[in-house]
């Protein structure tokens, strides 16, 4: 059993929204009133996928989650359990035991919709009189709601599938994300004279709906305005492969097998078919113009 004594936070944190801000904001509380250490326990796979074989297409993949967490909230470890059929199998009482044993859990903090072990037989309410027993500190946090909407993932993941991001954002409570390689393209873009760099939708995340986004491009800790699209390039391409293809304004250079943090912040326009790619690149400009603008007045 470890000596350290920790404050953990019990989720999956898909997204790392307003409502999770709220729970992982208490635990940093709770460690410091303890003088613990403060730890975000989170899973690899969400547990739907194994529980009702329900595929669930994620706000962000495990390393879009870590990103956030780190640098929104002063974290000291996030801690990743692999969810597979033994943990779902595993009863209750045993997770909340091994918290004790494996991690120094000295006080839990969880949602009022938190469950886990078999069957997801934890409740928030259980494992609150369990705790007791065990002489565990215990915090449940009650719902969020933004604008009278209970904030949740789900409803986020349709936001974002709709292509409406500034809302999205406002219930995140920071901009949605896509951390990812730099990739080969075609080089489309640089023929056009609008450079672009590619990256894609990571497997099992929400792809937002297609078209062109005001975006930021994050790499060497610099910020840089951005146009992106996210769709099928149907003006070019006949694939159907999603592609993510980013402007960014006043940049020149290499970023290939650079892992680069992309923000959404607006969505300008549907992705369509053009007749000609000289009234591709004339668009290209005119959604360059727009982004720029967009950040001029935000």
């Amino acid at each position: 059993m470890t000596e350290e004594k920790t404050v953990i936070a019990l989720g999956f944190f898909d997204g790392v929204h307003l409502g999770h801000a709220a729970l992982i904001k208490k635990t940093c509380a709770r460690a410091a009133e303890l003088g613990a250490s403060s730890a975000v326990l989170t899973f690899d796979v969400h547990p739907e996928k194994l529980i009702r074989g329900v595929e669930v297409p994620l706000i962000n993949n495990a390393a879009g989650r870590a990103d956030i967490i780190r640098r929104l909230f002063n974290v000291d470890k996030i801690v990743s359990v692999h969810f597979d059929e033994e943990t779902m199998l595993t009863p209750w009482q045993d997770f909340i035991r091994s918290l004790m044993l494996g991690l120094g859990a000295a006080h839990l903090v969880m949602g009022h919709d938190f469950r886990c072990g078999y069957k997801g037989e934890g409740t928030a309410e259980r494992i609150v009189e369990y705790c007791g027993r065990l002489g565990l500190g215990c915090d449940v946090i009650p719902a969020v709601k933004l604008d009278g909407i209970v904030i949740s993932s789900s409803y986020i993941r349709k936001l974002i599938a709709e292509g409406n991001i500034r809302r999205a954002n406002e219930f995140l409570g920071h901009p949605h994300i896509l951390i990812e390689t730099v990739r080969q393209g075609t080089k489309l873009g640089r023929n056009l004279g609008v450079p672009t760099i590619n990256m894609e939708i990571p497997r099992g995340v929400v792809v937002p709906r297609y078209g062109v986004y005001a975006t930021k491009a994050f790499f060497d800790d610099v910020e840089h305005i951005a146009v992106t699209n996210v769709g099928v390039k149907p003006t070019v391409n006949s694939s159907g492969k999603v592609t993510v293809e980013t402007h960014i304004l006043d940049f020149e250079g290499e970023l290939y097998g650079r892992t680069v943090r992309l923000e959404f912040y607006e969505f300008l326009r549907p992705e369509r078919k053009f007749e000609n790619l000289e009234e591709l690149k004339a668009q290209l400009t005119r959604d360059i113009d727009s982004a720029r603008a967009f950040f001029e007045n935000n």
